[in-house]
């Protein structure tokens, strides 16, 4: 279950971030690069492949421990690119967005290794 939310998730976060990039290719400014790249890459390839993990090892995907990772890199995946959005356009009083993300976003890898190593099959 938590393995399908996060690749359905992902492919939209993907969308959006595709989209944003035509939009600033088209304006001709690329100002918010970083908050695009960070969107892409975090919120979209990275939930895509713990996704994919969730669906290939079942029982991963079965451990309340994948579902609290799940949620709190989906946050914390869309929190961090749009607090680094902020900062580049309000100034970096809004710094506590992107810090509070990328924090979600290690703790959430931190609970995927713990997930992996417990359902390795090496």
């Amino acid at each position: 279950m938590i393995g399908s939310l996060m690749m359905c998730v992902s492919v939209l976060v993907l969308l959006f971030g595709m989209l944003a990039g035509i939009a600033m290719g088209i304006q001709h400014d690329f100002t918010l690069g970083p908050a695009h790249a960070h969107l892409n890459l975090v919120g979209g390839v990275l939930l895509f492949l713990f996704g994919l993990y969730y669906r290939l090892v079942p029982e991963a995907g079965s451990m309340l421990l994948a579902r609290i990772q799940g949620w709190l890199h989906i946050v914390g995946g869309t929190l961090f690119p749009a607090g680094v959005a902020v900062v580049l356009l309000k100034g970096p009083s809004f710094e506590a967005a992107p810090i509070v993300g990328s924090l979600l976003v290690v703790v959430a890898m931190t609970l995927f290794t713990v997930v992996v190593f417990r359902t390795s099959r090496a």
